[in-house]
């Protein structure tokens, strides 16, 4: 296959990613009961045996899956993102391969199940996150290795013989989630480092067996890189397994993502909304409404996606300032989505007030900052046949003002008529002024 089929492939697959922009990340697991965040295992060096507590323990009795649906649905978010396995080898789902599942604990639930059927339901698209490092898997390198809670217990040195097990365990998981579960929009493979990438996981092979499945599944870059990292697919010459989205992990690209050729490479942010992915009860450095909102408009400005985490606790409720926060910036997307849906990068650079989004000959101006005098559009003279405020349609005035004699490429737009020299934003949080343009 060419490169420019491969590329015309990924465009195929991702059509609704681009399109939808913004999800839920969801961390959960045992990990929420000590509730110090999904690496607890390995800061604090804890063994199998003193994890098993909380395997013990695990008995989700408020998880209501489609209380999750809808407060992502209500936030604007059009799929979500759950840790179907995370680091510490936990499965949520009812694997035939294991018994360090759910379904053996006192919740006694195939939990993955019912996430996919909530969401679902909700009309959201539905992915699934499985990490390909597992620190229970007795074949996975402990002694030695980058991040195993034992890396520094020689009494955990394992056979690098043995290690070909592991990979047949993580193969047949990863086929049972694509097998028994339904459609699956994307899956979320978390994480290679050091040696443990590539072909160390049998990567060819593991996505030629995903393709066949499900021909249709978007898959990130992982398999090959790290939050830190890109991978191949950042060149002209992406190895088979690639990805289809680069997945930057808590920062926003400064200009967006591209392969060599100058193409833009689907990509997607994804995000914490305090500092930790797993529930960590201690931890209320939450970001604000505005501070989300405005980050999800840089992603789209810069033709990127934003998968927003939340931690769940260990009752399988999403935290109250969690929800509050979703729930307001819901209240900014049932007004302004037009201006984040199928939008990307606008033909325009950035503006001094905020950013621009833009979809067809429909630009969407951002504006974050107040102004003195009119809203400057640099270089739009002559070019846009209406303005209106996206909140409530209302028509907005284009002027050329007496004091912008000096500015002769530029448009300007006002909030009021008569126009004044100062105003307030309708809406701090992002004002959006749709703009059709000839």
């Amino acid at each position: 296959m060419t490169h420019n089929q491969e590329w015309l492939d990924r465009q195929e697959r991702t059509r609704w990613f681009l399109q939808d922009r913004f999800g839920m990340f969801i961390h959960w697991g045992l990990y929420a009961i000590p509730a110090r965040g999904e690496w607890v295992r390995n800061v604090e060096r804890t063994s199998v045996e003193d994890y098993q507590a909380y395997f013990d323990e695990f008995n989700p009795v408020d998880y209501d899956p489609r209380a999750w649906a809808r407060a992502a649905r209500q936030a604007g978010m059009k799929y979500a993102v759950l840790t179907a396995k995370h680091h510490d080898g936990f499965c949520l789902f009812d694997s035939k391969l294991t018994d360090y599942k759910s379904t053996k604990t006192k919740a006694g639930r195939d939990l993955v199940r019912e996430f996919l059927e909530a969401f679902r339901a909700e009309g959201l698209k539905v992915g699934l996150y499985y990490s390909l490092i597992d620190w229970h898997h007795e074949d996975y390198p402990a002694y030695g290795d980058l991040h195993h809670p034992m890396r520094d217990n020689e009494a955990y040195k394992r056979d690098p013989a043995t290690f070909g097990r592991y990979l047949e365990y993580m193969h047949g998981q990863v086929r049972e989630l694509l097998t028994n579960y339904g459609k699956l929009d994307l899956m979320w493979f978390d994480f290679s480092y050091g040696s443990m990438q590539g072909e160390t996981w049998r990567a060819e092979e593991l996505v030629a067996m995903m393709r066949q499945l499900q021909p249709h599944i978007v898959i990130d870059n992982r398999l090959e890189a790290g939050g830190e990292g890109g991978g191949s697919i950042y060149t002209n010459e992406p190895l088979s397994y690639a990805g289809d989205f680069a997945s930057p992990e808590q920062i926003i690209p400064p200009a967006g993502v591209t392969d060599e050729d100058g193409r833009p490479i689907p990509w997607e942010a994804c995000i914490t909304l305090n500092n930790n992915w797993g529930y960590a009860a201690a931890d209320n450095a939450y970001k604000s409404p505005t501070t989300v909102i405005r980050k999800l408009v840089e992603c789209v400005s810069k033709n990127g996606n934003l998968l927003l985490n939340v931690g769940p606790d260990a009752r399988g409720r999403i935290p109250r300032q969690s929800l509050d926060i979703l729930s307001a910036v819901g209240d900014w997307m049932a007004l302004n989505g037009d201006s984040i849906y199928g939008c990307g990068q606008a033909e325009l650079p950035k503006p001094e007030w905020g950013r621009y989004t833009q979809k067809g000959n429909t630009l969407y101006a951002h504006i974050f900052e107040e102004s003195i005098g009119p809203i400057n559009l640099p270089g739009l003279a002559g070019r846009v046949k209406r303005a209106r405020l996206l909140a409530d349609g209302s028509e907005l005035p284009l002027s050329r003002p007496w004091n912008a004699a000096l500015f002769e490429s530029d448009a300007f737009v006002n909030f009021s008529r008569p126009e004044h020299f100062s105003y307030p934003l309708p809406d701090k949080r992002g004002t959006v002024v749709e703009l059709e343009l000839d």
